[in-house]
């Protein structure tokens, strides 16, 4: 299958973008591996004309969104975001009848008709310093309310207004399973991703996205580390760092089911039959286009 998908991509002159998330032998035949910003700046900049994204459907959508002349297939259909399905254009659409003057910043875990509804979007790596740099004293924000409470404890001068949305994987973590591994190895520091509650929060010593706990766990002189985030990313963590031990909270594996859909059989025939593929009504898209570069203006 792998050397089928290769000489696929190749003959259709394709990429394939892989989230951090996914399972290994999806990121091992992957063009680029990264995180929701990473990924859609690639498939933003790249010269294939045909985009597999391995990954979730909102992640496809906002490839499409910046890539309008491109194909783009996500190979498991089925492949969907809990949180992004939180978010409702009708209920955003309420909230900006009741605060007119906010700024509606939406995660790039959206659908696509809440991007349209939307003046910037932000991923977990450049929330706090786009919402900073809003000239809008108050920010409607969502759907994750715990990257909200995060971004609002570091832009006190905001009034962040929360959406009540959350990641079924990262909300369901408490401090009692930090408090635990910590007890357990007390040298270790605590890597965790802004998805979290802020009383998981307030125990670590990192707050970052996935790439900024990749960076982090490479760039520290601890031999061991707690990571707080989807258990996908310790394939990339032991790659990055052989020598060194990764410790999850394990009550409930922190295993986000919809990112591991994909399989290898789904990207072959997402190259060969090219089904799957991500269409938006082209004046939605073009609403969404707006809020997407918004992002990649702010950075």
């Amino acid at each position: 299958m792998r050397e089928k998908i290769q000489s696929l991509k190749h003959a259709k002159n394709a990429i394939i973008l892989a989230h951090y998330y996914q399972e290994p032998e999806i990121k091992r035949i992957a063009d680029a591996v990264g995180d929701s910003y990473a990924l859609s700046k690639t498939a933003k900049e790249s010269e294939e004309t045909l985009i597999v994204f391995c990954g979730v459907r909102f992640m496809a959508e906002s490839a499409k969104i910046l890539s309008p002349h491109k194909k783009v297939l996500l190979p498991n259909a089925d492949a969907g975001c809990p949180m992004a399905n939180m978010a409702v254009a009708e209920k955003v659409t309420d909230m900006k009848a009741r605060y007119p003057d906010a700024a509606v910043v939406c995660y790039i875990n959206s659908p696509v008709e809440v991007k349209a509804l939307s003046d910037v979007c932000v991923t977990s790596s450049n929330a706090v310093s786009i919402v900073s740099g809003l000239h809008q004293k108050q920010v409607i924000f969502l759907p994750d309310q715990n990257l909200a409470s995060y971004v609002a404890l570091q832009c006190p001068e905001k009034d962040v207004i929360p959406y009540p949305g959350y990641c079924i994987v990262h909300d369901r973590v408490m401090p009692e399973e930090i408090q635990e591994l910590k007890a357990l190895h007390p040298d270790a520091p605590v890597a965790a991703h802004p998805e979290c509650r802020r009383v998981v929060l307030d125990l670590a010593d990192f707050v970052g996205s996935t790439s900024g706990i990749l960076k982090y766990a490479a760039e520290s002189p601890s031999p061991e580390l707690i990571i707080v985030t989807e258990e996908g990313i310790r394939y990339d963590l032991e790659q990055q760092s052989p020598s060194k031990r990764f410790y999850f909270p394990g009550r409930v594996p922190m295993i986000c089911e919809n990112m591991k859909k994909t399989a290898l059989e789904h990207v072959m025939w997402a190259l060969e039959y090219e089904e799957s593929e991500i269409e938006i009504e082209e004046a939605v898209r073009q609403k969404a286009f707006g809020c997407l570069e918004a992002m990649h203006r702010g950075k």
